[in-house]
């Protein structure tokens, strides 16, 4: 009889890196390796994952096979390395003890949406989890704001303290349970809790959560105070969240009134999609955006006939929405997803005073939030890490980052090449800093501006922090120009040998370029409001022609006096008395301009006198600067409460239909100069004629876009070169962006935007990290 020959065993070594931990991949190769008859084992280490395989040939590629095409949904694998070892003759799979390396880092998953299967779970009577705040799994739920430490396991988070019962420690340790190995496990009997608190009472002590009442009847209690217009401080995933009625006007305006918010929009939280489309006009790439794990907050139109607040955001068609996130969220609006919200929409503002950063601990929320706050819901599951909500904005059907924190943060962004350990420390304003390590940037989350102690605290404690998790002792430092910023001031008293300055709109286009993988030279159109120029001028409006190490300035808008330095972003109106003076000279300006009327007379006269003899006037090429010129000019903001305020309501002012333009000039000098004037004179022609706000809004936007497609055909023709980006905070400017994209696309031209980070200085510290990698690297 012919004897059934075996298959030949083998036995391969797995490395895997990338987001591969706390997002149930070790239960996935468990069971896959079950599943297919193979022996070995899995472990974390601080350098990702390792795997061994021991079976047949056929099963090891079948194992193989699924993990490249069919890992996780929450995993990331960038990278899997595959050797043939020898057999040991292991007889099961396990998964064995986590390893810590030296010098060695795992990427670290951001927190995650609450999973469907969660929501399912704590809407449940039946359910043990039914109306419980902290429910998650693998699939969900913290991670950065929790993690201590690397590899990821329950000890290295800030749930080490609560000890998992019976039940849950069964899910925890059963491979074939989704919660096998979720670390922030937990359930009422074991888990974290909430207490309720009136200001002026007495802050809860840790006891007191022991022996909390049941977290469904809290946020019973709290609903009940929502409804009576209460502003209640809810300590939520990242930080505190100051909540209201959004729909109650009376409470919106109060909380306005004590934030001392002033006209910045408020974000807004709805309960599910088609209450959404109830107060907003959605696309589909809004739609995949606001579902995403990451739940962002996305820039929306507001509808004509949405029933909320006006004062959510004065003077602003559009409104910040985002879904809940966690159970918490959701148990703010009703008992369960099955029942009928008892709100549409609620207030979620950043628990926080002015410009500070947002409140972590329950001490410290209780000490600075009670001027804001009538209620505290506390819980005594403690934030490692500060983190604001991520804000995106969806263009041409992908969704485009403006605010880069929760659900974004820690993952690192990929510029596909290698890269020293450097640190740069990014920009003064929206900052964040970047570390960089092997062909990984990874960018903090928002800072914030710094401009304060206690920003920069929060810098430092989150440098700290990333440097410990990923491993990084940073060679070299990168800073921009300006010599003022406490980003700069920072960076050049660190003990490093390499201190490498970076101009703030080459820093802008090379944060697009390594986001877009690109290479050799581009033409960089950088519009901001300020950045220091290697004149010494505040640049702003700026053509370059660049690589990753190098710039040239090929053109720049005409300069204009900036009277008074910061006082003209706060009052632009003196910066439309500054291009009034440029187009018309010294002689006497027109009669008919409300701008001569809403100005006080002595406070006008003393700003002119600046402008006319170069007295406290430093010169200004900036594009946000000139958007505000134009917005105080036909009466859309002489002064405002935040940077940006007077171009969005000049954006949310602009007809969709006007394709006129208005007349520029550019003078063939080197760099080129580009002449707003002929612009200015015609803006004051149309407000003399009475022509509407939205007319001339839409004349100017399309000028703006008509000089980008101008200056890039001159340097076309000079250079040779195709390839435009586009960066800096004048173009979050969706009408600007439209418009300039189609007449590029149009006229031949391969346009490169941002998406993974934001356009504005946030996106600063990525391109101050690859030109300084590029400068070290020559």
């Amino acid at each position: 009889m012919a004897q059934t020959e075996l298959p030949m065993a083998t036995r391969k070594r797995i490395q895997v890196k990338g987001v591969v931990q706390g997002v149930g991949f070790r239960p996935f190769v468990y069971n896959l390796a079950q599943s297919l008859g193979l022996a070995g084992y899995i472990l974390n280490s601080s350098e990702g994952v390792t795997v061994e395989i021991e079976g047949s040939e056929i099963a090891g590629e079948q194992f193989l096979d699924a993990l490249r095409d069919r890992p996780p949904p929450l995993a990331n694998i960038t990278d899997m390395a595959v050797t043939t070892v020898a057999c040991q003759g292991d007889l099961e799979f396990v998964i064995e003890k986590s390893l810590s390396a030296d010098g060695a880092f795992v990427l670290v998953s951001p927190d995650v949406a609450t999973c469907e299967d969660c929501w399912r779970e704590f809407g449940d009577p039946a359910n043990r989890r039914h109306g419980y705040p902290f429910t998650n799994c693998t699939n969900c739920g913290p991670r950065y704001t929790i993690v201590r430490d690397v590899p990821y396991d329950r000890a290295k988070t800030t749930m080490a303290e609560f000890r998992m019962c019976k039940l849950c420690r069964d899910e925890y340790e059963n491979p074939a349970d989704r919660r096998f190995h979720a670390q922030p496990n937990a359930c009422p009997a074991c888990g974290p809790q909430v207490v309720l608190r009136e200001t002026g009472t007495q802050l809860p002590e840790a006891r007191w959560f022991r022996g909390a009442k049941p977290a469904l009847g809290e946020l019973q209690r709290v609903r009940v105070l929502l409804r009576e217009g209460r502003i209640l401080a809810v300590k939520g995933l990242g930080g505190f969240l100051l909540a209201c009625d959004a729909q109650n006007d009376a409470a919106v305006a109060l909380l306005r009134q004590r934030k001392r918010r002033s006209d910045k929009p408020f974000a807004v939280m709805i309960r599910d999609l088609a209450a959404v489309e109830s107060f907003c006009a959605l696309t589909e790439a809004d739609r995949v955006a606001l579902q995403s794990r990451r739940r962002p907050i996305v820039i929306l139109p507001r509808r004509d006939d949405a029933q909320i607040s006006r004062d959510i955001a004065p003077g602003n068609n559009l409104i910040g929405v985002m879904l809940p996130y966690t159970p918490l969220h959701y148990l703010l609006f009703s008992d369960s997803p099955g029942e009928p919200p008892e709100f549409s929409a609620l207030v979620m503002t950043s628990g926080n005073l002015s410009e500070e950063p947002i409140v972590t601990e329950n001490e410290q929320a209780w000490q600075q939030l009670q001027s804001v706050a009538d209620w505290f819901l506390f819980h005594n599951r403690d934030i490692y890490m500060r983190v604001d909500d991520s804000v995106v904005r969806t263009f041409h059907g992908r969704e485009r980052t403006l605010r880069r924190a929760r659900g974004y943060v820690p993952q690192p962004v990929d510029v596909g090449a290698p890269m020293q350990e450097l640190l740069a420390c990014g920009a003064e304003l929206k900052n964040t800093f970047c570390l960089t390590k092997d062909r990984y940037a990874i960018l903090s989350q928002h800072i914030g501006d710094l401009e304060n102690y206690e920003t920069l605290r929060f810098f430092e404690e989150t440098l700290a922090n990333l440097k410990k998790l990923f491993r990084v002792e940073p060679q070299a430092v990168a800073y921009d120009l300006h010599p003022n910023y406490m980003s700069s001031r920072y960076a050049r008293a660190l003990p490093l040998d390499r201190k490498i300055g970076v101009q703030h709109h080459h820093a802008h286009i090379a944060s697009c370029m390594a986001e877009n993988y690109l290479q050799g030279e581009v033409i960089g159109a950088a519009f901001d409001g300020t950045g220091y120029g290697s004149d010494g001028k505040i640049w702003g409006g700026e053509f370059l022609v660049a690589t990753l190490a190098s710039f040239e300035r090929a053109a720049h808008f005409r300069y204009v006096p900036q009277p008074g330095g910061d006082a003209a972003v706060r009052q632009p109106w003196r910066m439309a008395l500054s291009y009034l003076r440029d187009a018309l000279g010294p002689g006497g300006l027109p009669e008919h301009l409300q701008l001569l009327q809403r100005v006080p007379a002595k406070e006008f006269s003393v700003v002119d006198a600046m402008i006319v003899r170069r007295i406290h006037a430093i010169d200004s090429s900036s594009c946000g600067r000139m958007f505000d010129a134009v917005a105080a000019l036909v009466g859309l903001g002489e002064r405002v409460s935040f940077e940006g305020q007077a171009a969005i309501a000049l954006e949310s002012a602009a007809d969709v239909e006007t394709e006129s333009r208005y007349g520029f000039n550019i003078t063939p000098f080197d760099p080129m100069q580009i002449d707003m004037r002929q612009m200015t004179t015609e803006i004051v022609r149309d407000l003399s004629l009475g022509r509407e706000t939205a007319y001339i809004s839409a004349c100017f936007h399309n000028t703006v876009a008509a000089v980008v497609m101008e200056v890039c055909e001159r340097i076309r023709k000079q250079r040779g070169l195709g390839r435009v980006c586009l960066s800096g905070g004048v173009f979050q400017n969706m009408r600007l962006l439209d418009r300039t994209v189609r007449q590029l696309e149009s006229g031949g031209f391969e346009v490169f935007l941002h998406s993974l980070v934001p356009p504005n200085d946030s996106g600063i510290a990525l391109g101050q990290a690859v030109v300084a990698n590029a400068v070290l690297r020559q």
